[in-house]
């Protein structure tokens, strides 16, 4: 059964599911649905039209679903929509979308928030990431599955990073991110294969092909869209989505030059 801290606020209209329980000096707003067996730490704030799902952890401090931090905004009914199992830490800051891109941030299932990350507006988040402490999501950004960020890391508007991608902490990216790489520096470039993460999630054998794939698209610059082109109908799930995830990119791959 969950429990309600005397002097936590929750608005008439708000929607608390079974065993939720919410710490001390809490507010959860009207408009705000908790899911089964999640629980609130003390001194959070949850407001806005925000949807959490079951089995998840907030912790103290946290504020969810106060309004994007855009200058366009104007009022306007957005959301935010947060999946089953997530760990969100201390003093994190989840904001809403906004009109121009999409009306609702997203979060998935299985994530872990660190302290002090910021997911703003329009953030599209998938499952199972891990943002370490002091990450920071700029608007529209987009991560797939199982992405890790490092500590103190700003990603730029827009940017996408594809499945199973790293970030090395205290970089600073401005361009995408293939699935299943590395990236690390400030500006961010591409330092080879996410190894670790890689031979935790897929077999020796699909590692071994998608280190022949990365030294086809990436070591000469000047071919990286030819050799993307040449691979995008690979029978190899792996080396596929690395490929169409290169010839769909908008902002430009993270490529080292020559300087770099």
């Amino acid at each position: 059964m969950g429990t309600i801290h005397p002097t936590a606020i929750v608005e008439d209209g708000a929607k608390i599911g079974e065993n939720v329980s919410i710490g001390a000096y809490s507010y959860i707003s009207k408009d705000v649905t908790i899911g089964d067996n999640t629980t609130i730490g003390s001194h959070t704030l949850i407001e806005g039209i925000t949807t959490i799902g079951k089995e998840n952890q907030i912790f103290s401090h946290a504020v969810v679903g106060s309004i994007p931090q855009d200058l366009k905004y104007s009022g306007e009914r957005v959301e935010l929509v947060i999946g089953d199992n997530n760990k969100i830490r201390e003093f994190t800051l989840i904001n809403p979308g906004t009109i121009g891109g999409g009306s609702v941030t997203k979060i998935g299932n299985g994530n872990l928030l660190m302290g002090y990350v910021h997911i703003a507006h329009d953030v599209i988040v998938g499952n199972r990431c891990i943002l370490a402490n002091g990450a920071t999501l700029a608007g529209h950004v987009e991560l797939g599955d199982g992405v890790v960020i490092g500590g103190l890391t700003p990603i730029h508007q827009f940017v996408k990073i594809g499945d199973l991608a790293m970030v090395a902490g205290a970089s600073a990216l401005s361009q995408d991110v293939p699935p299943y790489c590395l990236v690390e520096g400030n500006r961010a470039k591409l330092r080879g294969l996410n190894l670790t993460g890689l031979r935790r999630a897929i077999d020796k054998d699909n590692i071994n092909e998608l280190k022949r794939a990365y030294k086809e698209m990436f070591i000469k610059v000047e071919l990286m869209q030819k050799r993307a082109d040449e691979l995008k109908d690979s029978e190899n799930i792996y080396i596929k989505n690395m490929a169409n995830f290169v010839l769909n990119s908008k902002r430009g791959i993270a490529i080292p030059r020559s300087k770099d």
